[in-house]
């Protein structure tokens, strides 16, 4: 078992640094054509899924949209998560400056004004667009920058995913490294910076909130960490351009409450960077890359999938 294990392993591992060696060959306008393509076909193959999409979907939507406005909505988040997949592909240190002169930087004074602070940021980040390009202009901008990753299930992969972060520009600690907390902790107290996914609890252990209409959770690491250090929580999503390249918006910090018990300050203030989240995932809701459940009421989907 441990045997075919290793070698699943390895085939899959060989299978992601083969892609990066064909993508990263070719030039950023085919590489993202071919992104877009191959989340069409993606999108095409995956009946039983759409119905969890679309309702994503309907929540960010709205309930006056129609159900074309809905699947067309849909379709876009397969392409747009083809198209990030070919870029992680693609990637290469060498190409820092071309990603970094692609970029629109909107509303950055908020990062510049911690800087010149000295306090520590946390970037609450959703998973849309190319998140991963904050790191590159995180380093532009000379901030000392971690983020939080899974291990994954294959090793390699996990380790791969760590090294293309790392080419990025982003410090990475494992979610298994038991000192996690206290790196966080000392790379913000020395005025460094998180970027923290904070649209998905996936450790099923986050604060409960209102999110597009409904009650969830949402990881309450952002705001806590961030009281505990004294740090700035800034909004921040990375976001495709239509003709290429990247638009970089900062939200305004996120305020939390002086008042009230830790745990009823980290709610609200959870609850704050759940509607900075929603405000910026609604601009280009086709660009949202959530593909599992993340309310309760998705489980009911699931299981009416699986009959």
């Amino acid at each position: 078992m441990a045997t075919t294990r290793s070698v699943k392993n390895h085939l899959v591992y060989y299978a992601f640094t083969a892609a990066a060696a064909i993508f990263g060959a070719l030039p950023e306008s085919v590489v993202r054509r071919l992104g877009t393509w191959a989340g069409t076909y993606a999108s095409r193959r995956s009946s039983a899924r759409r119905e969890l999409l679309s309702s994503h979907m309907r929540r960010v939507l709205g309930p006056d949209a129609s159900n074309a406005e809905v699947q067309k909505a849909v379709d876009g988040m397969y392409r747009s998560y083809g198209q990030y997949w070919a870029e992680t592909f693609w990637f290469r240190p060498r190409r820092r400056e071309t990603i970094i002169n692609s970029v629109d930087r909107v509303h950055f004074q908020p990062v510049l004004d911690a800087q010149a602070a000295g306090r520590g940021i946390v970037f609450a980040v959703p998973h849309v667009g190319n998140w991963e390009i904050a790191g590159v202009i995180a380093r532009d901008l000379g901030l000392d920058l971690m983020a939080v990753a899974e291990d994954l299930p294959n090793p390699l992969i996990t380790q791969w995913f760590i090294d293309v972060r790392n080419n990025f520009g982003i410090d990475i600690v494992l979610t298994s490294d038991p000192e996690r907390r206290s790196k966080m902790i000392r790379r913000l107290k020395a005025g460094g910076a998180l970027a923290l996914l904070a649209d998905r609890d996936v450790t099923g252990k986050g604060v409960t909130v209102e999110f597009f209409g409904e009650e969830t959770t949402v990881p309450a690491g952002p705001v806590a960490l961030a009281e505990l250090t004294n740090s700035v929580v800034l909004p921040v999503v990375a976001y495709f351009k239509d003709e290429g390249g990247y638009t970089i918006e900062v939200g305004d910090p996120i305020e939390t409450p002086d008042t009230g018990t830790r745990s009823e300050r980290v709610q609200l203030g959870s609850q704050r960077v759940a509607d900075a989240l929603e405000a910026q995932i609604r601009k280009h809701p086709s660009q949202w890359h959530l593909f599992q459940p993340n309310w309760p009421s998705d489980s009911d989907i699931i299981s009416s999938e699986s009959a």
